[in-house]
């Protein structure tokens, strides 16, 4: 059974394997509540993944440690229970899908365990690793269905309530449910009026069709720039715990949580991956009832793939509008680029590129300009699209 004194005896137990990441606010994000942050992805490996994997490899019997253990994972749990292991003087051996990013396998292997690279995706690498356990009877360390994971992640808890003891909220994502379960366990234990909140993406919403349906779903496939939260199917242990300590679960949109990031980046100084801003999306898309409430969101994890981390800010502009681009049908004569140059540019526009077609399913006598603004919002957008519609420019 996971207790209250089982997470106080994982934080004792983690103490030399962690290292403390403390609250702070976040008073430039306009979130419409006294919004905090638990910045987990300043933790070693660069997500909370540690506590778990450290606390449950602490807990093996010395004949299992003597055996080594193995893992499945495609980003933080590899990590987490690579320098766990290594922490600990045990071998680790991590089955990875062979598509998953360069930088993680290095990372992975940087933090001393040995990497198998599976053909195929994630399944086929939790196949592997099932057979290599009993082959050679290795300890398996689940990602978040055990009892000693899901410890180790409730430490979180604890640290908020110690440093916070009077926040309303603590928003939490969820994935396969390990972290909020802890989460929620330990700070309802300490203060049952204080909500927990959980957060899926829409694309992987597992969890949050299986509390609509009261049993177990299993999603036919999902896909999300929330790589962390991925999961199709929710835990059987988190399941139950969810059901009893989580006052509410709902879903974001990967605009919303590329929103989050570029939010965080740019306001906090912050890099977070998607799994890690969708509390915060949650928070800014007032999908959660915490308007004038003192809210933590945890930021679990900051391991975000520099490859895509272009596009997902290129996303965040587009979605906060801060970024828009106009198509104008012209009539093909001199001065009208500088017309609507000036519109632009009386208004405080800033042009990124353009780009002029002579050919145009309009008129013959017609061009179309295409424009990337850098624009402040979208109000922004509509005041200078509708000085151009004044000026007789057509907008398409």
């Amino acid at each position: 059974m996971l207790t209250l004194d089982k997470i106080y005896h994982a934080s004792k137990v983690l103490q030399d394997v962690i290292h403390p990441t403390t609250i702070v606010r976040a008073s430039a994000i306009d979130a419409g509540c006294e919004l905090y942050l638990k910045p987990e992805c300043l933790q070693l490996t660069g997500s909370f993944k540690l506590r778990g994997s450290g606390y449950k490899i602490s807990q093996l019997s010395d004949e299992e440690k003597k055996r080594g253990v193995i893992a499945c994972s495609a980003g933080n749990h590899a990590q987490g229970v690579a320098l766990a292991a290594t922490k600990y003087g045990i071998k680790s051996l991590i089955c990875l899908p062979d598509g998953a990013p360069i930088s993680k396998v290095e990372a992975t292997k940087g933090f001393g365990a040995e990497v198998c690279m599976v053909p195929g995706v994630y399944d086929d690498a939790y196949n592997e690793a099932c057979r290599l356990r009993d082959e050679h009877n290795y300890t398996f360390i689940h990602p978040f269905d055990d009892e000693n994971v899901i410890a180790g992640q409730g430490t979180i808890g604890l640290e908020i309530m110690n440093e916070m003891n009077d926040v309303d909220a603590v928003v939490v994502s969820i994935g396969g449910g390990g972290l909020i379960s802890g989460v929620a366990c330990a700070i309802k234990h300490l203060n049952p009026n204080v909500k927990v909140y959980g957060v899926q993406a829409e694309g992987a919403a597992s969890m949050y069709n299986s509390l609509k349906q009261d049993k177990i779903i299993t999603l036919d496939k999902a896909g999300t720039i929330a790589d962390g939260i991925q999961v199709k199917e929710p835990g059987k242990l988190t399941f139950e715990y969810v059901k009893k300590y989580v006052d509410d679960v709902v879903t974001v949109s990967d605009d919303e949580i590329s929103t989050a990031i570029l939010t965080l980046i740019e306001k906090q100084k912050m890099v977070a991956e998607g799994a890690g801003a969708a509390p915060l999306a949650a928070v800014m898309f007032n999908k959660l009832p915490v308007k004038g409430k003192k809210v933590v969101c945890i930021v679990s994890g900051g391991n975000i793939d520099v490859t895509i981390l272009n596009r997902v800010i290129k996303r965040g502009l587009i979605t906060s509008g801060r970024q828009q681009t106009l198509v104008i049908q012209l009539d093909d004569k001199p001065g009208q680029l500088l017309g609507v140059s000036k519109i632009i540019a009386d208004h405080g526009g800033n042009v990124i590129s353009i780009h002029h077609e002579r050919a145009s399913e309009g008129e013959i006598t017609d061009c179309i300009l295409r424009i990337v603004l850098e624009t402040k919002n979208f109000e922004h957008v509509k005041e200078i699209s509708t000085s151009l519609r004044k000026a007789g420019f057509r907008l398409v």
